[in-house]
């Protein structure tokens, strides 16, 4: 669990170091701002992805019929997933996505090239496959669905304690999810995970585009700089 924030909390820096190199000195995200920020797009994530498709579930479950409170659970995790592939799929439309979905694919090209003991070259590494085990999208995808099967074994429950119950699990649904994603990653050479798997990679490519020469070069100099960096640490 440890591992996971510390996970996430290296993604957040990394992203705000991009947004503010991107958009320049003048308009750096930063202080109050960024906690803001933060605050709004993790409430409506939230929102999105847990309690709309919560509120969803609890109106089938008032349905008249029998057993329609533990089908409200299942109809809510299935909509959960259904909203997921929806966003992703939609985002993915919009030309400035699509480039970074392409660098999405550079980097799981060089990291592919690298642990395979390739030279890091852009010619090399665009041989490498668009998809990795231990991408984001494999762990978004992971945690919906154990959210489907931890909320429906969770059975019928009054609305504000369903909310309320869908908000606290999430940091534990996302270490199991996190730990099995390190898990199989390393286990690749097991047949039955192989097929485990293949839903988490199906997924990415929605988020992947292939890259072009000079995209794998950008991938490269960041994985490069990144190694020097660790190296420096270590010593």
């Amino acid at each position: 669990m440890i591992m996971l924030w510390d996970a996430l909390g290296m993604g957040l820096r990394a992203l705000t170091i991009s947004a503010n190199t991107q958009t320049g000195e003048d308009e750096k995200i930063e202080g109050p701002q960024l906690i803001l920020t933060l605050i709004v797009s993790l409430a409506f994530a939230i929102g999105l992805f847990f309690l709309l498709p919560a509120l969803a579930g609890h109106l089938f479950s008032l349905l008249p019929f029998e057993a329609s409170a533990w089908v409200g659970n299942l109809v809510e995790g299935l909509l959960r997933l259904v909203i997921l592939i929806g966003y992703i799929w939609l985002v993915g439309r919009v030309p400035d996505i699509q480039r970074v979905f392409a660098y999405h694919g550079a980097e799981h090209k060089t990291i592919n090239a690298f642990e395979a003991g390739a030279d890091l070259t852009p010619e090399t590494v665009s041989k490498y496959s668009l998809e990795h085990p231990r991408c984001g999208t494999a762990f978004l995808l992971t945690l919906v669905v154990l959210s489907v099967i931890f909320f429906t074994l969770l059975g019928p429950l009054p609305l504000g304690l369903r909310l309320i119950s869908r908000i606290v699990l999430i940091p534990i649904m996302a270490g199991i999810a996190y730990e099995y994603i390190r898990w199989s990653a390393n286990h690749l050479d097991w047949s039955l995970v192989k097929v485990l798997v293949k839903p988490n990679l199906a997924l990415q490519r929605l988020t992947t585009r292939e890259p072009s020469l000079s995209m794998l070069e950008v991938s490269i100099a960041a994985f490069n700089a990144m190694k020097s960096g660790e190296e420096r640490l270590v010593t």
